[in-house]
């Protein structure tokens, strides 16, 4: 019912409004495209379930936190149970994920962000950095590695711009946000700056946030063919972790961070909080061999300083990583076939040294555990891509994946150096996009995927290498349309799949609070995703000069298969943490004179946070406004002035719930009815 809703609103607003406004009034866009890691194709063909945020849409979030921007795309869930504390889903369940980014690939530009242990700390970034991002969604393991739920494409800004620009954002509970932005091109040259700083005291109590962040891209076209590139960033972030209250400490004081039992500290005591500094840097080249030869290669490192102070102990991790991706692309084109193969590698290893301590107030004091572990995650792919007479295009790719670790303990037993090697998996994928006319496409595919066990899920909290987790394995299955006027006025995109995965990893709690993960049997996802984006009323000269409707809905049917812990059978059970429906809708006004006002709401099911299916959070609407004037000149300087407001309807909800937590403190309450205000200046 709410998906023919949609449809119907669409449809009826396109043929009502396009009576109204001037068919010359409207201006033809340029074609939409996703580049795909240097496969660029128009989005209304592409073969898989593909979904960009353009610069457009970040604008239009509150500039300080991601968590917005990506809850706008369908089939997508990111959380964040206190400021800064990301967790996010591609099509599944934050089971794996306490706290950072499990199961999804990453990439920045040319390089990627995730390690070699499976981990991504995309909470080191400045949201004000990201240019915008392509979110692909369901498993990519064929091109992009070892991956059951996607992979994330974020693109920087576009450096053949020159621009130089400063931003001010103050809020509620004390935010504050300072960016600077700065890019130029000489000749053949171009370059960026980027730094932010950003601060806030957080809506509960110990959850304060604190980052400073530096990034700078470098691009040198040193011949027709070739393109040198550098990026780099630094970034210094330390949040501070409230924990999860029950039930009861919820209804009698929200803002309270979890507090002690007779037996194991507060939050505040133990001075709980993340201190992680970063530092990535890589350098990439792109050359033209000849017309139908491309090749490129991007080297990459990262360092990591990481603190974890937590109410059962002090972790400290050290984690180096170096990195390669290289491929060969071929392309013959004729009248009336198109054909592009690539074949390529990626490989990384990722060093880690983690020590554990008993934690007094917030300072280590005596050790209880120090490990080292190296993981190493290489793949070789293939993709042919086979485009006959601009209508049938063919996909065919496939990746050999090779995991592995090692591990040696030197505290409290010794352990000399041992190895576990996963077996070598072939992730294959074919899917199929037909142009019916310029206006519809259809497509189908079939993957599967492949994601074996973090170093985050190997040596967890309990201090204890798990060698008996198994890698996830899975086969989905999908067909999709999608729909765009010549105008690119009306878009819309439909996605149906079924996911069959097997061995899936889920984390459990010791009494103690310390955590593991065992393998849960598996899962049967089934989903629906619907994206739709309208301009009502575009390039108008009256005083509402446009108007577009967004309208995202997601259904997923998530169940458990074959899953039998103790003597507890949750099989058919609803996956947990994941909510049967979510719909997001908004609406921008843009008038004359660089007048904009943006609304949007977000409407989430109830989601099962127990694998029991005992415990479910409310369900809750979002209600979110930014007005503003884009390009106001003040002394013949550009200047953007902006207002917002979150959470307009004061709801009570989480954030981000603590799945399957130890006794019943499920709850990380999010903040009520709060604001934020900002100024922009163009140099």
């Amino acid at each position: 019912m709410k998906i023919t809703l949609t449809l119907l609103l669409s449809f009826l607003f396109y043929t009502s409004f396009s009576q109204i406004t001037k068919p010359d009034s409207v201006k033809k866009l340029n074609e939409v495209v996703v580049k795909g890691y240097y496969n660029s194709q128009p989005l209304l063909r592409s073969v898989s379930a593909v979904s960009l945020v353009d610069s457009n849409q970040i604008k239009n979030q509150q500039n300080s936190s991601l968590v917005s921007t990506f809850n706008t795309v369908p089939g997508v869930r990111m959380e964040e149970r206190s400021p800064g504390s990301y967790r996010l889903s591609l099509r599944g369940s934050l089971l794996r994920s306490p706290f950072g980014i499990r199961n999804i690939r990453i990439y920045v530009d040319d390089f990627p962000l995730t390690d070699a242990g499976g981990n991504t700390y995309l909470n080191s970034l400045d949201a004000n950095a990201i240019g915008s991002m392509e979110i692909y969604k369901g498993p990519e393991a064929s091109i992009f590695g070892a991956n059951t739920g996607g992979a994330v494409l974020i693109n920087t800004q576009d450096l053949s711009k020159n621009s130089a620009d400063v931003s001010l954002t103050g809020g509620s509970y004390g935010l504050f946000h300072q960016t600077l932005n700065l890019q130029h091109q000489i000749k053949n040259y171009s370059f960026s700056f980027n730094e932010g700083y950003q601060r806030s005291d957080g809506y509960r109590q110990n959850s304060a946030l604190d980052r400073k962040y530096f990034q700078t891209t470098q691009q040198w076209n040193y011949n027709p063919s070739g393109t040198l590139k550098a990026f780099a960033f630094y970034s210094d972030l330390a949040y501070e972790t409230p924990g999860g209250l029950t039930a009861a400490q919820l209804e009698l004081d929200p803002k309270l961070a979890r507090p002690a039992t007779p037996t194991i500290p507060g939050a505040i005591t133990q001075q709980a909080a993340i201190y992680n500094k970063t530092f990535f840097g890589g350098i990439s080249n792109t050359y033209q061999i000849s017309e139908r030869f491309r090749h490129v290669i991007a080297v990459y490192t990262s360092y990591t300083d990481f603190k974890n102070p937590f109410i059962t102990n002090y972790e400290k991790r050290y984690e180096s990583t170096l990195g390669l991706r290289t491929f060969l692309e071929y392309t013959q084109k004729t009248e009336n076939l198109r054909f592009n193969a690539q074949t390529g590698f990626e490989g990384s290893g990722t060093k880690s040294q983690i020590k554990n301590f008993n934690n007094n107030g917030g300072e280590p004091t005596s050790m209880i555990a120090f490990d080292h572990l190296k993981a190493n995650q290489n793949f070789a792919f293939l993709r042919f891509n086979l485009d006959i007479n601009s209508k049938l295009l063919l996909e065919l790719s496939s990746s050999l994946n090779f995991y592995s670790y090692k591990y040696e303990s030197f505290f409290p037993v010794l352990v000399v150096e041992q190895q576990r090697k996963f077996d070598t998996q072939l992730m294959p994928k074919f899917a199929v996009s037909y142009l019916i006319n310029n206006s519809i496409s259809i497509r189908g595919s079939v993957s599967k995927g492949y994601s074996p066990p973090t170093i985050a899920e190997v040596r967890s909290s309990d201090n204890n290498i798990n060698n008996n987790l198994q890698a996830e394995l899975g086969w989905n299955y999908e067909l999709g349309l999608r729909y765009k006027t010549s105008d690119n006025r009306l878009y819309i995109n439909g996605n149906i799949f079924q996911f069959n995965l097997k061995d899936a990893i889920v984390r459990r709690l010791n009494p103690n609070d310390t955590e593991y993960f065992i393998n849960a049997g598996g899962t049967k996802q089934q989903g629906l995703e619907l994206e739709t984006a309208f301009w009502i009323i575009q390039n108008s000269d009256s005083f509402l000069t446009g108007l577009q409707l967004r309208s995202n809905y997601t259904y997923s049917r998530f169940r458990f298969e074959n899953f039998v812990s103790g003597v507890s059978s949750f099989s058919g059970n609803k996956l947990t943490g994941v909510p049967s429906n979510t719909i997001i809708s908004s609406l921008e006004f843009q008038f004359k004179k660089g007048f904009y006002l943006f609304g949007q709401h977000n409407y989430t099911s109830s989601i099962p946070l127990n694998d029991g299916n005992t415990v479910f959070s409310k369900k809750y609407n979002l209600v979110e406004a930014k007005a503003g004037i884009r390009s106001l000149k003040i002394i013949n300087t550009p200047v953007d002035i902006f207002v917002g407001l979150n959470n307009l309807l004061n709801e009570k909800y989480s954030l981000g719930n603590d799945l399957n937590a130890a006794n019943g403190r499920y709850f990380n309450t999010a903040a009520g009815i709060n604001f934020y205000s900002g100024i922009a200046v163009k140099l």
